[in-house]
């Protein structure tokens, strides 16, 4: 009775903000990849920190689990509430607090998107750079860790965030980092919250660091024999010290889905997709280099351009290559996967995961970050043929066994959720269980987002 008497509560203190329509409960309980659905027992939507802790506070007082959200475009299930409880809905907390462009920093509340705060952004001259393709929330993209297709330059999540204003478990609030660009002060308690999935808390405030719009900017596409020579041509820039903006690959088949989809033209080969950033004179600079460079690894249609129009059309296929990937397959579910290895170890990485999905018999295209080695595989599935579900999750398996084998990480950031829960021991060792213990630690009752990220509570 601890959901029901929490909920009763939850309904008197906060009212007709707190709603268990079964369309809400629905909605909330989806995810984007191919994890069953899972509504919560009630959605609550805050409109201040100060409701956000009295949320927690009677969730702690009845041991109701408490999953936040933000726009619901996590990929490994981590908003989804497996063991029922209350959905926290930051929608509403969508205000950006003030913004400081001498420091190049901006406040901001966890339900701002980041489409909308660069908007914002526009007339100071300043952008926030992390693009992980979805018009994610800031607060959600901080909770996972979020980076994308400009973290090459610019960084993930980790390197952005400033500072926090979490509510505990226990309905404290309290805060992390502060405005100034480092510290010596201890623990590194935003850190810690970065990328920790809900588990440990709610995020209210985050300040942010900016970075100045570039004066020009150049995007470019180019076509290649073999994934093997696209990446050759990626590493060949970066030891060059070209400043690369964005460095994308799609593959033969994710080519063939946008071309299909978005009705583009590209040759059906493995492609780059390039984004430059600086001046006029060192942009142009930046894709000669890169023309030359691509030209000897057997690049070809190199085509670059500068206005806001053609770039924009270049990404947009970019972003929607998820959706050109689905559509090329009516009807299927995605078992949507991702790994990171060392750079060095891309092109072996690709091409073994590639072989190993011709001979499992699983249609997944590839597309990725390649400038920090992160690439993504879409494994189309039949949600109603346990056989085709059961050899794409032993695709993914075998793709995070061989990145580890090779240096890397299971995930470069899709997250953990319930996905890929059960890699972490292999990845982690004792790390994994030290997890756990800080977990217990700051929630003792395990009712922030319980059963994701961190060891099962025995």
């Amino acid at each position: 009775m601890g959901i029901q008497n929490a909920i009763a509560d939850l309904i008197s203190s906060l009212g007709q903000q707190v709603t268990r329509s079964k369309s809400d409960l629905e909605i909330h309980g989806r995810s984007e990849s191919h994890f069953s659905l899972s509504p919560p027992d009630a959605v609550v939507y805050p409109e201040t920190t100060a409701q956000v802790a009295e949320i927690l506070t009677i969730c702690a007082r009845h041991r109701c689990p408490v999953v936040g959200w933000g726009t619901g475009t996590s990929l490994e299930g981590q908003s989804q509430a497996v063991l029922g409880g209350v959905v926290v809905d930051f929608s509403r907390m969508n205000r950006i607090l003030s913004i400081a462009a001498e420091d190049m920093t901006v406040t901001v509340q966890p339900g701002v998107t980041r489409e909308a705060l660069n908007e914002e952004l526009r007339a100071t001259g300043l952008f926030f750079p992390v693009d992980p393709g979805a018009n994610a929330s800031l607060g959600g993209m901080a909770a996972t860790r979020a980076s994308g297709t400009t973290a090459v330059r610019y960084g993930t999540m980790r390197d952005n965030v400033l500072a926090l204003e979490v509510v505990t478990a226990s309905g404290e609030v309290i805060r992390t980092g502060t405005r100034a660009r480092k510290s010596s002060a201890g623990y590194d308690l935003t850190g810690l919250f970065v990328g920790s999935e809900g588990t440990l808390g709610l995020v209210t405030e985050l300040t942010l660091r900016l970075q100045g719009t570039p004066e020009a900017i150049s995007a470019a596409v180019c076509a290649f024999e073999s994934v093997g020579d696209a990446v050759a041509a990626v590493i060949d820039t970066i030891q060059c010290g070209v400043p690369m903006a964005r460095i994308e690959l799609m593959d033969t088949e994710s080519v063939a889905a946008v071309n299909a989809y978005a009705g583009m033209g590209l040759a059906p080969k493995p492609h780059l997709l390039l984004e430059f950033h600086g001046t006029e004179a060192s942009v142009r600079e930046q894709a000669e280099t890169f023309g030359m460079i691509a030209k000897d690894r057997g690049g070809s249609g190199f085509d670059w351009a500068s206005r806001p129009e053609d770039r924009s059309a270049l990404w947009t296929m970019r972003h929607n290559a998820y959706y050109a990937i689905l559509a090329a397959r009516p009807g299927a579910r995605a078992i949507v996967t991702d790994i990171c290895v060392p750079i060095s170890k891309l092109a072996r990485a690709i091409e073994d995961t590639r072989a190993d999905l011709e001979r499992s018999g699983v249609q997944g295209p590839i597309l990725g970050h390649v400038g920090d080695g992160n690439f993504h595989a879409v494994l189309l599935v039949d949600e109603h043929a346990p056989d085709e579900i059961m050899r794409a999750k032993q695709v993914s398996e075998r793709m995070v066994e061989r990145a580890l084998a090779l240096g890397g990480t299971s995930t470069g950031e899709h997250g953990i959720g319930i996905g890929k829960l059960g890699y972490m021991a292999r990845e982690h060792g004792g790390g994994w269980a030290m997890m756990g213990a800080i977990k217990a630690a700051l929630d003792p009752d395990n009712i922030m987002n319980p059963g994701k990220l961190v060891p099962p509570r025995t």
